[in-house]
């Protein structure tokens, strides 16, 4: 089991940065989990935007390679994501998400927290 409460979003203008943080509380034995954060804007799908698999590898989607930066401090058991550059596009919910199949697609992950939203206006 694992619980996930994210905070850190807001409203920026274009070309801002945000940084979300994501406290994970993990429950039972099973402890190893792959990580990630997507974002469902109004009418939208949910798009996966980054990920950190157990071994440490991560990926992003391509609307956010070389802008978002996906961290984990496995000390502090806090998710990060470190967003640069912001674009009225990157307007969404954004959901903090484990999983312990990491064959499994971001958006497909079975825990996930409560949301933190984030607004960029132009």
């Amino acid at each position: 089991q694992v619980r996930l409460v994210e905070s850190g979003g807001g409203s920026v203008q274009a070309g801002g940065s945000l940084r979300l943080s994501c406290a994970v509380t993990r429950s039972g034995y099973y402890n190893r989990y792959c990580m990630g954060w997507f974002r469902q804007a109004p009418g939208k799908e949910r798009e996966g935007v980054a990920r950190i698999n157990t071994d440490g590898t991560t990926s992003y989607a391509e609307s956010v390679k070389g802008r978002f930066t996906i961290s984990q401090d496995n000390a502090k058991n806090t998710l990060s994501l470190q967003m640069n550059s912001l674009k009225t596009e990157d307007t969404a919910m954004y959901y903090c998400a484990a999983d312990p199949r990491c064959e499994r697609d971001i958006v497909e992950f079975v825990y996930w927290g409560p949301g933190t939203q984030v607004t960029v206006s132009s």
